[in-house]
């Protein structure tokens, strides 16, 4: 696989962004930018988690809905949905219809409001490994690391549902705990 891709506005990017515009933008802005808060790494987390087994670009296009229907990801807000809010969403075709994934991002918001404020926030950077040498290409970027399983099961140990290593690397990429943009991306720099 090539490492980067000129898009149509003349940008290298890292190959994987293709043409889509949404994918352009999430990569140039959001992707491998540190994300710290809460709130925002519970959102990511449960995006990840409902990502699992389906691309990336799903989830991103369903995101403004996800955020809609799960309380701006506000763990105390969803941490209180009931059986007729599993309902309400296991009915909404904007979002990822599946059930358990649903029921583990109302679990996993009980278990962020039961923290201490900034504790998620501590516990998850606490995992970002020292900087590593760029990666030239797709084939060098692992699917996991040796933190990522460390964070999976230190999540998994306090009750974290669908936080696998590959979901926890996904996350440390897009909040910027790694960083992964490949030898030639324009945010390589």
């Amino acid at each position: 696989m090539t490492s980067v891709r000129i898009g149509p506005d003349g940008i290298a990017r890292c190959a994987w962004v293709g043409d889509d515009a949404e994918y352009r933008r999430y990569h140039d802005e959001e992707w491998g930018r540190p994300l710290h808060g809460d709130r925002a790494l519970f959102e990511k987390m449960s995006l990840e988690g409902f990502q699992a087994g389906l691309s990336w670009i799903t989830i991103l296009r369903k995101r403004p809905r996800f955020r809609e229907v799960f309380a701006g990801f506000d763990p105390a807000v969803v941490a209180a949905f009931d059986d007729d809010d599993v309902e309400r969403l296991m009915a909404d075709a904007g979002i990822i219809r599946n059930r358990a994934k649903i029921l583990a991002t109302i679990s996993n918001a009980a278990l962020v409001e039961a923290m201490e404020p900034g504790e998620l926030d501590a516990l998850m950077w606490s995992f970002a490994p020292p900087l590593k040498p760029r990666p030239a290409s797709m084939t060098e970027v692992p699917a996991t690391t040796l933190e990522s399983d460390a964070v999976s099961k230190a999540l998994r140990k306090r009750g974290f549902r669908f936080v696998g290593p590959t979901t926890m690397y996904a996350l440390m990429q897009s909040a910027g705990m790694v960083d992964d943009h490949l030898i030639g991306c324009w945010r390589a720099t």
